[in-house]
């Protein structure tokens, strides 16, 4: 990304901030490329047969994203932070679900065959990493913050 491109997208975010909502038309696809890149590392070890798709991690948080509070955006990474997080949070939320009692998310699939070998996906993993980061937040709230934009957003 050129420093053109991202004092382009610094001003298109402003604008988008202000109100003027076309400017969210013109800041797509400046940013999606990233955006994709950001889901698909979040994507990239999951189990297979993952119903969460890359372009539907993109969607879902930026609905979660242009859906929510007026955002006074600050410049691109700050974009970028608040589009990690939310993708996070989508996992997050994904994996909690998945795992409730309600929708039998403690059974495991197993075939009949003796020689079988159940295998767990990385629900938990997601879920303990977010409880993990919660926990440091009580901590290092700024350091829980570096952590979380490290490892869900590549910054």
């Amino acid at each position: 990304m050129t420093d053109d491109d991202s004092h382009q997208i610094t001003q298109l975010l402003v604008r988008w901030s202000e109100g003027q909502d076309f400017a969210l038309d013109e800041l797509m696809p400046l940013v999606y490329d990233k955006l994709r890149a950001m889901a698909r590392r979040h994507l990239s070890g999951q189990k297979k047969g993952h119903t969460f798709q890359t372009t539907e991690l993109i969607h879902e948080a930026y609905l979660k994203i242009s859906g929510g509070k007026e955002q006074n955006w600050k410049n691109r990474a700050h974009f970028f932070g608040v589009a990690a997080i939310a993708m996070r949070h989508i996992l997050v939320n994904y994996a909690v679900a998945k795992h409730s009692r309600k929708r039998g998310g403690e059974w495991q699939k197993v075939t009949l065959e003796e020689t079988a070998v159940a295998s767990a996906d990385r629900t938990e993993e997601i879920v303990a990493l977010d409880e993990a980061l919660k926990e440091l937040a009580v901590l290092d709230e700024r350091t829980s913050r570096v952590v979380e934009l490290k490892f869900f957003g590549g910054l």
